[in-house]
């Protein structure tokens, strides 16, 4: 499975990158070292969409908090960059494509990043892992 996340980026051009305990949905609890990564700098954090492209170095879960009963499943992970996007790519790019069910790579992004703006690491198909891939 392929993979993307989208969170706070301080360094967009780091060459690697560290993510403690982060959120994760639509599959996102399965990424493991190994995998393909695309790095979109969260917006809400001042960044500016997607930025890189790596392969995960490292993927540990996080323990769940004794005593919460309902927990969004949470991951630390360690990536190596391995490109760096071409072109830009946020949120007023993937805005328009909102119709849930039209099947575009696009509109799955938008879904999972932005229906429920919060940060998170989550699954991508492959027809949205090859749209992101042209940006490389």
């Amino acid at each position: 499975m392929i993979f993307a996340i989208k969170t706070e980026i301080n360094e967009p051009r780091a060459k690697a990158f560290t993510f403690a305990a982060q959120k994760t949905m639509y599959g996102g609890k399965t990424i493991a070292a190994g995998d393909t990564i695309y790095l979109f700098a969260s917006e809400n954090e001042g960044g500016a969409g997607l930025i890189a492209r790596g392969v995960v170095t490292s993927a540990q879960a996080v323990a769940r908090k004794r005593g919460v009963e309902r927990q969004t499943p949470r991951v630390s992970i360690a990536v190596k960059r391995t490109g760096l996007a071409k072109r830009p790519l946020g949120r007023a790019d993937l805005k328009p494509f909102a119709d849930w069910d039209d099947g575009q790579p696009q509109t799955e992004l938008n879904f999972k990043f932005y229906r429920q703006a919060t940060n998170k690491i989550v699954g991508i198909s492959d027809e949205a892992a090859a749209f992101l891939a042209r940006y490389f």
